[in-house]
């Protein structure tokens, strides 16, 4: 069972179900979770290979979506599920393959396609840090920034570093061994007729309008909505306009 954080107190809605992206955990939603809290009841997870949740075989979305079914089950049979990049194609899954414990979908910066790019870079970056010297968060940083100059991006992934147990809250070996599945997306047959909507970092280039053929064919009440300025973590960079966006879609 995944690790869960609540936030909120329940109400007749349904829950609000955040699930993060690759590398990430449900931590980094605090901000916006504890908004949405303000109306709606919200559960976010640390996805299988994350955070404090279990080390398990395979990565794929599949099983992905077994997990967050077994979440929505625990927390009343329904939920609104926003999830982001990864996290976006594992509620787009468990949507398809469980259409009934999805009342409204959103989908942050991706789309149901395979990606060319890769993330092994990061996970080589990771590997890279001696976790023997680390003293202090900072001592990890000057070691990343080898590998990564993005001062964000760093950050980013520190937030998974357990510096006191000198180790990493992600499964590393997991994730590049499934690397290619967490880039593409399985085939699916049939389609979720719910309300979903596509929220894309203006700035991103992730959702292309060439993917709008098969994000229709599979959610066909898909709407689509931009945040200007915001990149693919539009979340982080747009904190307001993303809870603002997210909340009127979801009432």
């Amino acid at each position: 069972m995944l690790e869960t954080y609540t936030f909120g107190a329940e109400t007749a809605a349904p829950p609000i179900l955040i699930v993060h992206g690759l590398f990430g955990s449900a931590r980094n939603w605090n901000v916006i979770a504890k908004r949405l809290s303000e109306t709606r009841f919200v559960v976010s997870v640390d996805m299988r290979n994350h955070g404090h949740s279990p080390w398990a075989a395979p990565h794929d979305y599949a099983a992905m979506a077994d997990d967050l079914a077994e979440i929505v089950a625990e927390f009343g049979g329904v939920a609104d599920v926003v999830g982001h990049s990864m996290g976006g194609k594992a509620a787009m899954m468990l949507a398809l393959r469980a259409p009934l414990a999805v009342r409204k979908l959103v989908v942050a910066d991706i789309a149901p396609v395979a990606y060319g790019h890769t993330q092994q870079g990061m996970i080589d970056a990771m590997r890279a840090v001696n976790l023997a010297v680390i003293e202090a968060r900072g001592d990890a940083d000057r070691q990343l920034a080898l590998a990564v100059d993005d001062p964000g991006v760093r950050a980013f992934l520190l937030q998974s570093l357990d510096v006191k147990g000198r180790r990493w809250r992600l499964n590393l070996d997991q994730l590049q061994a499934d690397m290619a599945q967490i880039l593409g997306f399985p085939p699916v047959d049939g389609a979720f007729g719910g309300d979903v909507l596509m929220l894309s970092g203006g700035a991103s280039d992730y959702v292309q309008p060439a993917h709008r053929g098969e994000i229709k064919r599979l959610f066909p009440a898909a709407r689509f909505a931009k945040i200007p300025g915001a990149g693919h973590w539009l979340h982080a960079e747009k904190p307001r306009e993303f809870e603002a966006a997210v909340g009127a879609f979801l009432g």
